[in-house]
């Protein structure tokens, strides 16, 4: 007689989405007043898919947290509403030019509007005494995210010290904190960008077109591709052109560039991005080839 048992082993995606939503879960029951950084781009918008199925039936028990360059995209901004409406969660948006205002950045006209953000971020956090607040690095993004753990604890400065990072043995995590310092909470932190593509297909999220190939009117900067807008005027020498192009991310329009690319649905954007060679952040930031450490320099002073 032949007998059966049930498989219940997990698929690689469930076992991500089963992780991240146990760091939601703990993070929620363990610190006061949580917030989750939203800009609306691929990786900010499947965190918040996954806080949603971390306490549905219930709202998301924290607000979102968006800083405004005032040079986003516009459809990224359309899509962040789109999510922010549906799930009736709290958007709080911290401006830049509002910081600049009111004096806690100062505009030097050289500084990008990218490393404001920093400045901005760390107001936002304290202004609102928020207490942990959840990020969407990978550790396949940038090599100096791979240095961070899920737990990231910020000084009373909002700075990360990467000799002083908690040992997280068993995935338990200490979430001790004093008056003034606050966590960076980063439950992606083991996905791939691959894994984020396949995510997306699967649960049928909603992200912005831009991430899919369209026409744009776009010119060469620093070797990569630029669109075209008035918030980026040309250089002399530089020239327009149209091009097939898509995002693999979506961050200030002046420093973000796109990638020729004729993929129009996630099955081609996976095939595409299984064979790059260059990550998304090293191949379309520019506010991240200033120098090797660019990125953890910038994480060291409180950035995302």
């Amino acid at each position: 007689m032949t007998t059966t048992h049930a498989d219940y082993r997990l698929s690689q995606l469930d076992q991500l989405e089963a992780e991240s939503i146990h760091i939601f879960r703990e993070v929620a029951a363990e610190f006061e007043k949580p917030v989750l950084m939203f800009s609306g781009g691929k990786d900010s918008i499947v965190m918040l898919r996954l806080a949603e199925k971390a306490f549905y039936p219930a709202k998301i028990p924290f607000p979102v947290l968006q800083i405004d360059t005032g040079l986003d995209f516009p459809e990224v901004l359309e899509t962040r509403d789109n999510w922010v409406g549906r799930l009736g969660v709290k958007l709080v948006v911290a401006s830049i030019d509002d910081a600049i205002a009111n004096g806690v950045v100062i505009d030097d006209g050289k500084t990008s509007r990218n490393r404001m953000q920093t400045a901005t971020l760390l107001n936002a956090i304290e202004e609102n005494g928020f207490t942990a607040a959840f990020g969407g690095g990978r550790r396949d993004e940038e090599k100096a995210r791979a240095k961070e753990r899920v737990y990231s604890h910020r000084d009373e400065f909002g700075q990360w010290d990467p000799k002083m990072q908690r040992p997280e043995l068993w995935s338990l995590y200490n979430g001790r904190i004093h008056a003034g310092e606050h966590m960076r909470i980063f439950p992606i932190s083991n996905w791939t960008e691959l894994d984020i593509w396949d995510y997306i297909g699967r649960e049928g999220i909603e992200i912005p077109d831009i991430y899919f190939s369209h026409q744009r009117r776009v010119f060469e900067r620093d070797g990569m591709l630029m669109s075209e807008t008035p918030l980026n005027p040309l250089r002399e020498g530089e020239t327009v052109e149209e091009r097939t192009v898509r995002f693999r991310t979506c961050g200030d329009i002046s420093l973000t560039g796109c990638v020729e690319s004729t993929a129009s649905t996630i099955p081609e954007i996976i095939a595409e991005i299984s064979i790059a060679k260059l990550t998304e952040r090293g191949a379309t930031r520019g506010d991240d080839r200033f120098s090797e450490a660019a990125m953890e320099d910038r994480k060291k002073e409180g950035y995302f």
